[in-house]
């Protein structure tokens, strides 16, 4: 499974407005229910944020991985944010997290899901990668630069 399967065009926000986590996982939420309509907002975000409650999803280098399995998808879904100002995702680092993929899983997916999460752990602590992606213009640009060196996990 490639990235670019789990990821559509329409999933990825180049600016995020959310102010806080919450807000964060509802923009995500909703960019998801773009290709997804009928994914249920508002459950996914209470499964999301009880997956937070564990622990932050805020890995560091500006960088946060919100997922959670969630029983109304039938394979991994991504959406991808971008804040140019960064926000407070309680990272382990205690840095403000500016680049957000949400990955959500079924709820049968061990595998899968673990395989998604540690890809887009690995592309992200490239910090050219990460800088691409701060620097991207748009929309479309950011999701080229996401799916361009998608190999296989």
């Amino acid at each position: 499974m490639k990235l670019s399967e789990l990821l559509d065009e329409d999933s990825v926000i180049p600016d995020l407005k959310a102010a806080d986590k919450t807000g964060v996982l509802e923009e995500l939420a909703e960019a998801l229910r773009k290709h997804h309509p009928s994914l249920d907002k508002s459950a996914l975000v209470k499964v999301l944020m009880e997956r937070e409650r564990l622990g932050s999803t805020g890995i560091g280098d500006g960088i946060a991985i919100p997922h959670g399995k969630f029983h109304g998808v039938a394979q991994p879904i991504i959406s991808f944010g971008r804040s140019r100002k960064g926000l407070d995702f309680e990272s382990v680092d205690g840095e403000l997290a500016y680049l957000f993929f949400l990955l959500v899983a079924p709820e049968n997916s061990a595998s899968v899901h673990l395989k998604a999460l540690a890809r887009i752990a690995k592309i992200l602590k490239n910090s050219t990668y990460r800088k691409t992606l701060m620097e991207a213009p748009g929309k479309k640009q950011l999701y080229q630069a996401i799916i361009l060196d998608d190999e296989e996990f």
